[in-house]
């Protein structure tokens, strides 16, 4: 199985509308004092074509797509440039139109080029602004970073890889496989493995920005994006016409110290996955199909039964302690797939109970074996899209950011060492997150020698920052937010009592306040807490 296969004070003001027809602009330096005035450097603008971003479908007539070329080195503008690939989903009322709304959907390592198709934004959005969605550097169609030639020579190391490595010989197969990753990677990345910490990512953003035209930025940055978002807001603070960042890491501890960054990521899963159990217990049998008696026992029971045996299905596939912890971590960043979830689990247990217990079980609880097949699979940490002609189908950009923009130890050993205290606290997900970077502590290019932003967050931006946080947010959990919005100098955090990870597109009261905040610039009331639209397990 591969693991580094292919998967964190409120002011009220009128933002200033931008036409979208200024002269294109730089912005100022990211060390520049607050308010201080620069002037605008030009860039070139951006090349649009007409195109159809799916084929398969018949042409829209409203897409255009371009590759604009940015500084591989900043320090070195003239020099060899990244190419990134950019995808326009024009303004559907011209006349009304105010500017661009560029789009990031985390990661990182996740593709943002077709985000410009998101119906995530209402029709009063998609009238007035062109939604641009773009690969960052190092990323899918944007020069992608790869350590590996093929992918034969990438499945030859990764899948030695085991997600929760329990036993000596798992973790030490799977750190050896992590130096073999990193010496790969040495090997073939090339220079761009330098250059792919988030300070470079708004950088180029920035250009882009000046390229379409835009006096200021609007922009929408969902996980790992919100930390593009705030570093856009610390480095060029007088350039924010408005920002909107869901699902939020904490800048400042995941810049400052990443393994205490990853234990409280475990932290969040585990608060997320209590409330669905308990959600699922109150709703019980047959809404929640795990609802059946003491939902948090029979998990656990699965999870330590797991430790030591994998549970073996009638079709011969089984159900391993990674895949199942992986499962179950993915779909906790949905609300849509709890339900799913709860039937999968109640297959799975039925399954280890069998054939002692199964006649016991109420007739309410039993769903059918073949429900349990979805935990058999080992699910990607990271988003990755490749080219499907690709000689190797992935990119490894999830590792180029991740181990560039936050500080680990250089001794692997150490990330074996966590695991047994981590999963003391956070018996499900503890080991899973310890194991999620040990390639960072021999990256060729780590944090302690990147160039990379690392704070102050507490800029004064020009208009307000828009905060968005779920309650229970597996990935990013609550208290990210929360310190999000405390760390920042101008923003307002919106709260929502959801399960899942990120909540925009979720509710329609919040997406009225998001319409509100890009269209007219009217930030949020401080201190709400909004529902989804959606119930988790409804009626039957």
């Amino acid at each position: 199985m591969s693991r580094i296969s292919t998967l964190a004070g409120a002011v009220t003001c009128a933002l200033a509308l931008v036409t979208g027809t200024a002269a294109a602009a730089s912005a100022a330096p990211f060390d520049q004092a607050p308010g201080a005035a620069a002037a605008e450097a030009k860039v070139d603008p951006v090349d649009w074509k007409p195109c159809n971003p799916d084929p398969s479908k018949p042409d829209p007539g409203i897409y255009d797509c371009a590759v604009y070329p940015v500084p591989l080195d900043y320090d070195n503008p003239s020099g060899e440039k990244v190419g990134i690939a950019m995808l326009r989903r024009r303004a559907s009322d011209p006349s009304k139109r105010i500017g661009s709304l560029f789009l990031n959907p985390g990661g990182p390592g996740g593709s943002g080029y077709m985000w410009a198709t998101t119906t995530r934004f209402g029709a009063e959005v998609q009238a007035k602004f062109d939604l641009v969605g773009f690969d960052p550097r190092g990323v899918a169609r944007s020069n992608p970073l790869k350590c590996f030639k093929t992918q034969e020579d990438a499945d030859a190391v990764n899948n030695r890889m085991v997600g929760v490595p329990v036993t000596k010989a798992e973790v030490d197969d799977t750190l050896d496989a992590d130096q073999d990753y990193t010496d790969a990677c040495s090997k073939n990345a090339g220079p761009l493995i330098e250059h792919m910490s988030t300070i470079n990512v708004v950088r180029d953003l920035d250009r882009m920005r000046r390229a379409v035209g835009d006096s200021q930025l609007t922009f929408a940055g969902f996980s790992y994006g919100t930390l593009i978002g705030s570093t856009y807001a610390n480095m060029y603070p007088n350039k924010v016409r408005a920002i909107i960042i869901d699902g939020n890491v904490d800048p400042n501890l995941r810049l400052h110290n990443g393994l205490e960054y990853d234990r409280q990521r475990a932290g969040g899963f585990e608060l997320a996955l209590d409330e669905f159990l308990k959600r699922c217990q109150t709703a019980g049998a047959p809404r929640c199909a795990f609802g059946d008696g003491d939902t948090r026992a029979k998990f656990d029971e699965l999870r330590d039964h797991l430790r030591t045996s994998p549970i073996t299905l009638s079709n011969g596939s089984r159900v391993t302690l990674s895949s199942f912890t992986s499962e179950v971590a993915s779909a906790l960043y949905s609300q849509a797939k709890l339900a799913p979830l709860a039937k999968s689990l109640q297959a799975t247990y039925q399954v280890m109970q069998k054939p002692a217990a199964a006649a016991l079980l109420a007739p309410k609880a039993t769903v059918p074996d073949d429900a349990a097949n979805q935990l058999t699979v080992n699910v990607p940490r990271a988003l990755r899209e490749a080219p499907a002609d690709s000689e190797y189908t992935g990119d490894d950009s999830y590792m180029g950011v991740n181990c560039q923009d936050k500080p680990y130890p250089s001794n692997d050993r150490v990330f074996a060492n966590v695991a047994r205290a981590w999963e003391k606290e956070s018996p499900t997900f503890g080991r899973y997150q310890a194991f999620d970077a040990p390639a960072c502590a021999s990256w060729p290019a780590p944090a302690r020698d990147a160039e990379r932003f690392s704070g102050p967050w507490n800029k004064k931006t020009s208009n307000t920052v828009m905060v968005i946080g779920n309650l229970y947010d597996p990935a990013t959990q609550y208290k990210f937010a929360q310190r999000m919005q405390q760390e920042l100098g101008n923003a307002v955090l919106v709260s929502v009592d959801s399960i899942e990870h990120c909540a925009v597109g979720r509710s329609t009261a919040l997406n009225t306040m998001v319409t509100r905040y890009l269209v007219d610039g009217t930030a949020p009331k401080p201190g709400q807490l909004l529902k989804p639209d959606a119930e988790i397990f409804p009626a039957v």
